[in-house]
């Protein structure tokens, strides 16, 4: 097997076609990552929102416990 570079600076390189390279990768990485951060903050304002609906919902239940008893 021979390899395809014989070092880093070709292999940077890409025989010329660098540019087109590289952009290609980043133009894919980039947004998989911004993809994995918004899922990140996305599920995160879920659970927020959640958490402060199940709390909302306790107040009530608080509330009408406490109005049946006087």
């Amino acid at each position: 097997m021979t390899r395809a570079f014989l070092n880093w600076n070709d292999f940077f390189a890409m025989g010329g076609y660098a540019f087109y390279v590289w952009l290609a990768v980043a133009l894919t990485f980039i947004p998989l990552l911004a993809l994995v951060l918004y899922t990140r903050w996305q599920r995160r304002a879920i659970l927020h929102a959640v958490t402060r609906q199940k709390a909302r919902e306790r107040r009530i239940q608080a509330a009408r416990q406490a109005e049946g008893t006087e």
